[in-house]
């Protein structure tokens, strides 16, 4: 049986019994990891951890192509399951968009662009506003962009604007093209469930909510999400079941982080060290010296 003392940022110090040593080195491993993440590292350090974990994420997205064909038949089946719910509606939603001037570039544009800079953003003024709040949200990405790899591996889905049912791509042109050259070649256009655009933004979006003190910075915060869901679809870029598939990534991520965030569970001290405890201390050693005198 093993006894040590564990510390933890913002707890006290702890003295846990073991009774083994494979006991003992499981829980040490497991408090070290959780102590890691759920601590504010200096800026250097998280700009190559979330930087690093983001390469790994567009790298393994863009390498891990899925074949055509059953990416394909996963579009089909996602357009099947959204008729009989009734909300196959992405067409209508882009030709709309395309009736406004201007419009349909300038979600291109945020498309490209938005999805990085504003986390980014979020995690920047996360570390440097809130730096409380920081490691919760950056865990909480970092397990989110994890779970969406393994979805694009096992899942592969061809987009709206690959799939015919009617959508056209307004987002690859004259500068940007998605399915062509050196972009094309860096990117997985059957990464499409799930979405992340929109999983990222519920992140941005409810911590711009929870995290922010002006009105105006909370009222965006609410607004940012359906105005990347709007922005997915009207491009041609997802269907409305990635985006729920994004949204239920996101809500395994939360639990996972919670789980790695929530107070250790310790085992307790064991009989003997509570008795050892009682024996030792101050008034039961008084009346044990008084019992020795009478003696």
């Amino acid at each position: 049986m093993t006894l040590i003392q564990v510390a933890a940022p913002a707890r006290q110090r702890r003295r846990v019994t073991f009774k083994s040593g494979a006991e003992r080195v499981e829980w040490t491993a497991a408090a070290y990891r959780q102590g890691w993440l759920s601590s504010r590292h200096s800026l250097p350090a998280e700009l190559a951890l979330v930087l690093g974990v983001y390469a790994v994420y567009e790298g393994t997205r863009g390498l891990v192509a899925g074949d055509a064909n059953l990416a394909q038949r996963h579009a089909q089946d996602i357009v099947s399951l959204e008729r009989s719910l009734h909300i196959f509606v992405e067409g209508s939603v882009q030709h709309a968009a395309l009736a406004v001037p201007g419009l349909t570039g300038t979600l291109g544009f945020a498309y490209l662009t938005l999805h990085l800079v504003a986390t980014a953003g979020l995690l920047l003024w996360l570390y440097r506003r809130r730096p409380a709040a920081y490691p919760f949200i950056r865990t909480t990405l970092v397990l989110a962009s994890a779970l969406a790899m393994v979805g694009y591996v096992v899942f592969p889905t061809a987009p709206p604007r690959l799939t015919d049912v009617g959508i056209v791509d307004t987002v690859s042109g004259r500068h940007v093209d998605l399915n062509k050259g050196l972009i094309s070649s860096l990117y997985n256009p059957y990464a499409a469930v799930p979405s992340m655009h929109a999983g990222y933004a519920l992140i941005v979006g409810a911590s711009l909510v929870r995290n922010a003190r002006r009105l105006i910075v909370r009222l965006a915060g609410l607004a940012y999400p359906p105005f990347v869901l709007l922005l997915i679809v009207a491009t041609g870029n997802h269907f409305f079941v990635d985006a729920a598939a994004g949204a239920a990534v996101v809500g395994v991520a939360l639990l996972a982080a919670w789980l790695v965030f929530r107070p250790w569970s310790v085992p307790g001290p064991s009989q003997s060290s509570r008795q050892a405890r009682s024996e030792t201390s101050i008034p039961n050693a008084a009346a044990r010296a008084t019992s020795r005198r009478a003696a």
